[in-house]
């Protein structure tokens, strides 16, 4: 959720995608996943939120030394995953943006349409950078009043040539970002996700150093024009705001007691879950754990814990109710709704400090984990008296721990999810929930973070060393509860989970099932990742639940779609407790309709259950 409250606050980045160089493929290495690709890092002598600000003959010699090493990859590697190869080609533009290079820049904005893949993106991507070029180009500047008008006249036109019904989030959410956009937001989001890295190892790597270039592009030419975007979008929005209808209301089923049902037990394997707000829908064990009577709960460093909610400081827990308006405020900029939440948070990131936002931010991180595994649990179980939540809490925030990852860490980690593949088994829980999921490239950042040195090939052998431990430690405990669902997230990085190799997305289990995110109206969302794994799609946007204290909000996200297809499998198993998780898995993969282009495959409550009663 952080990594999308960033996406917001910089949407329309100017980013735009080249297609992929096509001579001497023969002579590339070829790259079957994101560890194939190779680190590069630079010796830092001062703040990354610094050198952001530097004079730009200081930030040209950095930008210069990412270029060679850019087109280094570019050069020798053949790229399959056509999400990597934006990413690439993605910092390549901003160092031409950076560069002026006009005409070739204008050239790969409009290359990038051939590059998407989703529908919307297949429109919207690039016509904020080809705007601006056309501006440049026709006024030989990149700044002024001449520049501006030229920009919002090109931007104007593109925008409203665009259909509604296909773009409507995207013009919602990119509005949303523009009047977010600040130059204290912008150097304060450096300070919270990369300054840290540079303090402890010295040195950016070259995923920091791409996104610090965006940055730079993003103080140069976004905060600008940023009010011209907004207001151009509002028009656009205000005169074709005919929401899509929801389709999810009519596929749903909802049981009563009359159903002859089974209690059914879910997991919960998030970050907690306040389990005073579900009344009889918490399980409570005879048999109970080091945690207590409602599941497991294990510390950051792998002890039982007592507490089945996150812990939060004192001050932390004070800042709760302000964080929940702020978060509703960012969820109703995200929608294009003016509401008091939306206004407060615009003037907050208006006149808020650097620091500021960059405390905001790491408060943000915190407390977006606390709330996460009880809006999770509440989709679970909606609708379905017979459900019954088991926690499972653990902190999957790695990045963010404030210790350095070992091998002995990692170990203890695998046997906690050992055990708790053995209570899953030993209780009968029949399905269980994980909206997370790791990749080696996490465990980088995490070395990165906590000064593991600045030697990027050893920092890439040790991260792959302990994600391989957690890999398996996560596969082997879902083979050894075999008659348990498990149903996992897809990711949100627009992104193949396989190439990406994140667990338990990635994983290839018959008892497991990973889940992409859609609209309301069954659309693709734009983050939602992808894969041969990802089988089945449902509601991953603006999606309602609890949070801790039993306030509702709207997230969005796989982590709101993966408990989506939990809830329709529990009441699989509610009605009929005799079918195993394969069962349920073709249940719901039959019940589910296909999209004309084939990509999403959309659950039915209704239809997966008639399903289930015609074969009795």
């Amino acid at each position: 959720m952080v990594k999308q409250f960033r996406v917001l606050l910089a949407a329309g980045c100017l980013t735009v995608l080249l297609a992929p160089l096509a001579n001497s493929q023969d002579r590339k290495k070829k790259v079957n996943d994101e560890s194939d690709l190779p680190r590069f890092t630079y010796p830092m002598s001062s703040r990354a939120s610094e050198l952001l600000q530097a004079d730009t003959t200081t930030f040209n010699a950095f930008a210069a030394k990412v270029r060679t090493d850019l087109e280094t990859i570019l050069r020798d590697y053949e790229v399959a995953d056509k999400a990597t190869v934006r990413s690439l080609l993605a910092a390549k533009l901003d160092l031409q943006l950076l560069g002026g290079e006009n005409e070739a820049a204008l050239e790969t904005a409009k290359m990038i349409r051939g590059l998407e893949e989703k529908p919307s993106p297949r429109l919207t991507s690039g016509l904020y950078a080809q705007s601006l070029l056309e501006a440049e180009i026709e006024t030989r500047s990149s700044s002024g009043s001449e520049f501006a008008q030229d920009f919002a006249k090109h931007y104007q036109k593109a925008v409203e040539a665009l259909p509604w019904d296909v773009v409507q989030d995207w013009a919602k959410s990119s509005r949303g970002g523009a009047q977010l956009l600040s130059k204290a937001g912008i150097i304060g989001s450096v300070k919270t996700d990369i300054d840290p890295a540079v303090e402890k190892s010295g040195v950016l790597d070259n995923q920091q150093a791409w996104a610090l270039v965006g940055d730079r592009v993003e103080l140069q030419f976004g905060v600008p024009l940023k009010d011209a975007r907004a207001e151009i979008l509002g028009k656009y929005i205000a005169a074709h705001n005919v929401v899509k209808p929801d389709i999810w209301a009519a596929r749903e089923v909802t049981l009563n007691a009359g159903d002859k049902l089974t209690p059914v037990l879910i997991g919960i394997w998030d970050s907690g879950v306040d389990v005073s707000i579900f009344g009889d829908k918490v399980f409570t064990d005879s048999r109970p754990t080091a945690s207590g009577a409602h599941g497991l709960a294990y510390t950051d460093d792998g002890n039982p814990s007592p507490s089945w909610l996150f812990p939060l400081t004192a001050a932390q827990q004070q800042e709760y109710p302000g964080f929940r308006s702020q978060l509703k405020g960012f969820v109703d900029l995200q929608n294009g709704v003016d509401s008091a939440e939306a206004s407060a948070l615009r003037l907050k990131f208006s006149t808020s400090t650097s620091d500021q936002i960059n405390q905001m931010l790491e408060l943000f991180k915190v407390l977006i984990h606390y709330v996460h595994g009880t809006h999770v649990a509440g989709i679970a179980v909606r609708g379905d008296p017979a459900a019954r939540l088991v926690v499972a809490r653990f902190n999957d925030q790695l990045a963010d721990l404030s210790f350095q990852p070992t091998v002995e860490w990692a170990r203890k980690m695998g046997a906690d999810f050992l055990q708790m593949s053995d209570y899953f088994r030993t209780r009968n829980v029949r399905v269980v929930n994980m909206s997370w999921s790791d990749d080696p490239s996490e465990f980088e950042t995490w070395l990165s973070k906590t000064g593991a040195g600045a030697d990027p090939a050893e920092r890439k052998r040790r991260a792959l060393e302990l994600f391989q431990i957690w890999h398996d430690a996560v596969e082997t405990a879902i083979k050894t509860a075999p008659n348990t669902l498990f149903v996992c997230a897809a990711g949100n990085s627009d992104s193949n989970a396989g190439f990406e190799k994140d667990v338990p997305a990635s994983l290839h289990l018959p008892n497991l099932i990973a889940v992409g995110a859609v609209n309301q109206a069954g659309d693709e969302t734009s983050f939602t990742s992808y894969g041969d794994t990802v089988v089945v799609d449902a509601d991953g946007y603006n999606v309602e639940s609890y949070v801790p204290g039993g306030t509702k909000l709207q997230l969005s996200g796989t982590s709101m779609a993966s408990p989506n297809v939990v809830n329709l499998a529990a009441k699989l198993f509610a009605l009929d407790p005799s079918l195993t998780p394969t069962q349920v898995v073709d249940l719901i993969k039959r019940g589910a309709t296909a999209s004309e282009d084939g990509r999403r495959h959309l659950i039915d409550e209704k239809r997966s259950v008639a399903l289930m009663h015609d074969a009795k």
